[in-house]
């Protein structure tokens, strides 16, 4: 049975990381401009006698890479550390483009 702050934790997707600012802004701007909704994964590696946890986030075509690994009870800082990596390259995206809005 997995303890309830691991990332497989049943309760891991509700009463445990309830607060995602940036994972539902993200969610949000894909509604808006009409983009896939975002598709999180979770990988691991072993470090000597602890595992580290990092995220990315898939929308459409593109990959976006936490930039940090976390502990196993803080993977959710993981998936919102991705989340606002995508963010910041979207609003880059939109404010070049003649469409976007400046």
């Amino acid at each position: 049975m997995s303890s309830p702050t691991s990332p497989n934790s049943p309760n891991s997707q509700t009463s445990i990381y309830f607060n995602s600012p940036w994972q539902n802004k993200l969610k949000e701007h894909c509604r808006v401009y009409r983009m896939k909704a975002p598709v999180w994964g979770t990988m691991s590696d072993k470090r000597g006698g602890r595992t580290a946890w990092s995220s990315n986030v898939t929308i459409g075509a593109e990959i976006f890479s936490a930039r940090y690994w976390y502990d196993g009870q803080y993977v959710n800082n993981a998936k919102e550390d991705a989340a606002e990596v995508a963010l910041q390259w979207m609003q880059k995206l939109l404010n070049s483009s003649p469409y976007g809005h400046n």
